[in-house]
């Protein structure tokens, strides 16, 4: 997500608004939106330790040096993942676990780090949504292996798959939230900082829940089970049906492709797929089917582009969606209706996030709501 198509790194997102959705607080517009449809077109602040809420540091002294699972004693390390994964695993055992204010914190972190003027169109909210959907499409239903569980991007191989380039910035950002939240796993962390990059960019509410554990090297997923973005109709479908998801729930993620860019550097791809890379918003759908686009002529790797004004780009796995009758209804039920895309995306999202987890693991039966910061900001 870079690409939810494995652009072999490139961002998995990108988007396009109207400048006047009805229901975006102007508060909303101007925190969110540093490139818009109207206007076409990161900074890293260190955490302050003494802003750790008393929450966090009760929850960490709860937790303790040692946990007692199974019978078994875990002297408590924060550079063993062993230790991490059972105190995880302790927390739902016992019942001992942060609670949803703690979370929002964490939420409101994340949300807080979006803005940044030296990276891409001004946001890392693209690259973050990338990351929580890397982090959980390695799932294979078949095995039941891989997914977010336990955030095995974190070593290699994983980390240097072809697919996973670029994300080193990601993940060094989210590290500022974990020195600030230790107690949170990293594939919670990874997976709550792609919903509040969705909701943060005016996208639809992602319901989520915590409970993930962090793994071992020997957890990590082989390369090859992320999306192409070069193949066409018959790769995605291979992908996205490994994972157990069908035609229309493949249609709506790949809709996320509304905002972000891919990068030369990352996966060879070049460009935006929409004006407005930094909200979310329907009309990836909208331009691939009211836009002319043609094969652009360069040095790098086959890709289209717009004919009108060449600033735009799609993927070969893009245009496939448009190329296939099953494909082509959904884009263009997404493309007419964005209140449709935005409940199918949401459920299909929140689908991706929970692939791989457990459910005896899940610390909540029924995923939460976050709020965002403007809704807070408005209470």
């Amino acid at each position: 997500m870079a690409s939810i198509l494995r652009t072999r790194a490139a961002p998995f997102t990108r988007s396009l608004i109207s400048a006047n959705r009805p229901g975006v607080s102007n508060f909303s517009r101007i925190l969110t939106r540093k490139y818009t449809s109207a206007n076409p077109g990161t900074g890293e602040t260190p955490p302050d330790p003494s802003t750790k809420s008393s929450t966090n540091i009760l929850a960490l002294v709860g937790i303790g040096a040692i946990v007692v699972v199974g019978g078994a004693f875990y002297a408590f390390s924060s550079n063993d993942t062993t230790a991490k994964s059972t105190i995880q695993a302790a927390k739902v055992a016992t019942n001992f676990v942060p609670s949803k204010t703690d979370y929002q914190k964490v939420y409101n972190k994340i949300a807080s780090l979006l803005d940044a003027s030296e990276y891409d169109d001004g946001s890392y909210a693209p690259v973050l949504i990338r990351l929580a959907w890397h982090a959980s499409g390695t799932y294979d239903e078949k095995t039941n292996t891989g997914g977010s569980n336990y955030a095995t991007m974190r070593f290699a191989p994983e980390s240097l798959h072809g697919a996973n380039n670029g994300l080193v910035v990601a993940r060094n950002l989210m590290e500022q939230v974990k020195k600030e939240f230790p107690w949170i796993s990293y594939g919670d962390l990874w997976t709550l900082a792609g919903v509040a990059a969705i909701q943060e960019m005016q996208g639809p509410k992602i319901p989520w829940r915590p409970g993930r554990i962090d793994g071992h090297e020997k957890d990590v997923t082989p390369d090859g089970r992320l999306p192409d973005a070069a193949q066409g109709q018959k790769h995605i479908r291979d992908i996205f049906y490994r994972m157990g998801f069908n035609d229309q729930e493949i249609v709506a993620l790949i809709g996320a492709h509304a905002v972000g860019r891919c990068h030369p550097d990352r996966s060879g791809f070049e460009g935006p797929w929409t004006f407005s890379p930094t909200t979310f918003t329907n009309h990836f759908y909208k331009l691939l089917l009211e836009e002319k686009w043609v094969w652009r002529k360069w040095s790098g790797p086959k890709q289209l582009e717009d004919k009108k004004t060449k600033s735009l780009m799609m993927l070969p796995a893009d245009y496939a969606l448009v190329e296939d009758k099953s494909f082509k209804s959904y884009v263009k039920k997404y493309a007419d209706d964005e209140n449709v895309f935005f409940s199918d995306f949401s459920k299909a999202f929140s689908k991706l996030l929970e692939l791989g987890v457990p459910s005896s693991q899940w610390v909540t039966p029924e995923p939460w709501n976050m709020k965002t910061l403007d809704e807070q900001a408005d209470k």
